[in-house]
């Protein structure tokens, strides 16, 4: 189930103009909730160009894929840091012909410049979406376990003591140590970039506490927090954006809230690029334009909640979400974002041994 979609924007996709027929096909690898049917249907319609359409709901299982090579994708959406910064590294990207995307000064400066920091000239990744992790929650359910719950902090999610009271009413947390650690470190009062050991398996010990209270899951805390499956969810912006559109589509309604901690909240830039092996890269090249149309790019704004990196379609969105904090945060709390950097292969290593036993709970 979709929210619905602005009716003007939904028409402006279908209008989008009809280009010269061509020919064959584009493999596209992408997140679950990113994925807009109608998008990639007038896509098909505008070019005469096949869409073969994939999904993941981790960034590891992109990174995974990548590495071992040979899948044929000739666009994927990977996270900008740690993972597209790494993969960059790597080597396991085409750089961009900028000439083939004409529709690339519709992007956000401030973004393609954050954007720059991962890839150094904005040659190998266009940015798509950008958002935050946060706290979302079932108003009424949680007012009548907690009235004084704090929801517009860490403790929500990470002191026990205060997750054991929604132990009956359901909570979940991304299945990711990449979003999940950094946010474990911070309510620590540590770095949320630390690579050390010793912070990773403090956090690691910490999360391990809360499996009699959380269930961690990437994918459902969206359908189940909009409805009533759970009360609690420690997910991206957008995810919970969509489970307050669900919780108010109900019978009788839910109110969903979304709540970006006081200690601040992990930023991530979401990436298309060309693999370096795609057999399709012309093709690859439309698709990616094709996502920088201000029309296309606000159709998926509206259809999944996350911000856009595209400045010119912003001024196409409903006033309510253009406004809307939970999808455009103020400054104030921008300023309180932090982001996660690669490391090295043992961090990596390290990283991936304390989530495994985070995962079995021991």
């Amino acid at each position: 189930m979709r929210r619905p979609l602005a009716p003007a924007l939904a028409l402006l996709i279908l209008a989008l103009p009809l280009t010269a027929r061509a020919q064959g096909e584009v493999s596209v690898y992408n997140w679950a909730d990113y994925t807009v049917e109608s998008e990639l249907r007038a896509f098909e319609r505008n070019t005469g160009i096949k869409v073969e359409n994939a999904t993941y709901d981790t960034n590891e299982i992109l990174d995974a894929k990548l590495r071992m090579g040979g899948w044929g994708y000739d666009v994927v959406v990977p996270t900008a840091s740690p993972f597209f910064a790494a993969q960059l590294k790597a080597g396991l990207y085409r750089k961009l012909d900028r000439g083939k995307l004409k529709n690339w000064d519709n992007l956000d400066p401030a973004i393609v410049a954050q954007l720059a920091k991962d890839d150094p000239g904005n040659r190998y990744g266009v940015p798509l979406t950008w958002g935050t992790i946060g706290i979302g929650y079932n108003v009424a359910e949680v007012a009548k376990r907690m009235p004084d719950a704090p929801v517009d902090s860490l403790r929500m999610i990470f002191d026990p003591a205060v997750l054991a009271k929604f132990k009956d009413c359901g909570v979940m947390m991304l299945d990711s140590p990449t979003e999940i650690m950094p946010a474990a470190l911070r309510y620590l009062g540590l770095n949320p970039d630390s690579k050390k050991v010793e912070d990773l398996r403090k956090a690691g010990a910490m999360l391990r506490g809360l499996r009699p209270y959380v269930r961690f899951d990437s994918l459902d805390y969206v359908n189940a927090l909009g409805e009533g499956e759970i009360c609690l969810a420690f997910g991206f912006a957008g995810g919970i954006f969509q489970a307050r559109d669900r919780g108010q589509a109900a019978t009788p309604k839910r109110e969903i809230a979304y709540s970006s901690p006081k200690e601040g909240s992990l930023m991530w830039i979401d990436v298309a690029a060309i693999p370096h092996d795609a057999p399709h890269v012309d093709n690859a090249h439309r698709f990616l334009d094709f996502l920088l149309e201000p029309r296309v790019a606000a159709y998926t704004t509206e259809a999944t909640g996350y911000a856009s990196a595209n400045r010119a379609a912003k001024r196409l969105l409903s006033r309510d979400l253009a406004a809307s904090p939970m999808i455009y945060p103020p400054d104030e709390v921008r300023a309180r974002f932090y982001t996660v950097t690669p490391g090295t292969s043992e961090d990596g290593r390290e990283r991936t041994r304390v989530w495994a036993r985070v995962a079995r709970g021991r």
